[in-house]
């Protein structure tokens, strides 16, 4: 059985409501990991494929930039040589160049849109793993029961997870900074 047929079905489906729906829920969990997990490599490889757009269109942008540069130096010679002929052609090459360029800001504000949603649904499919792996080892322990909780994720499971399972560093240092910023809050720093 398929648990997931989508990245979002991943963020947008309880694993709860999905494990209260089989009868063998450590071999539920299995799949839904296994598959949490592809969809994961599928999410890397979109925020990799978001900032190769973003990065090809920012070097595009600037030799076009560089180019309406050049141009414009070349129409002022044109001009101070006496070539006003020459200098309105090579001032329509410059415009031509700029409405590229401008073309190519507005792709670069919807690449850096999809780059920045492709790492959110990365994160959210990361914390979908950590969360899946939790209730993967509450299962094995026997110390969950799906049915009787109607909400682990509000449950204190961290702990029971080895932090090396957490796939994101980045996100740990965020929590650090979290837990400093509360120290700091109730005077314990």
């Amino acid at each position: 059985m398929t648990y997931y047929s989508r990245l979002s079905d991943i963020v947008s489906n309880r694993i709860e409501d999905l494990l209260s729906e089989t009868s063998d829920q450590a071999q539920a969990i299995t799949r839904i990991i296994a598959e949490i997990r592809e969809g994961l490599t599928g999410a890397q490889r979109s925020v990799g494929a978001a900032r190769n757009s973003v990065d090809r269109l920012v070097g595009e942008l600037s030799e076009r930039q560089g180019e309406s540069e050049v141009l414009n130096t070349r129409a002022r010679q044109q001009l101070q040589q006496g070539d006003e002929t020459g200098a309105r052609q090579t001032l329509l090459r410059r415009r031509e160049c700029l409405d590229l360029a401008a073309g190519i800001e507005q792709q670069l504000v919807a690449a850096r849109s999809t780059q920045e949603h492709m790492q959110t649904l990365h994160r959210a499919v990361e914390a979908r793993l950590a969360e899946a792996l939790r209730i993967d080892e509450k299962l094995r322990h026997g110390s969950l029961a799906i049915a009787s909780v109607p909400n682990v994720t509000t449950a204190p499971l961290l702990s029971t997870v080895p932090l090396s399972t957490v796939p994101d560093h980045s996100r740990m240092k965020l929590v650090e900074d979290d837990l400093l910023a509360l120290r700091r809050e109730l005077g314990h720093a």
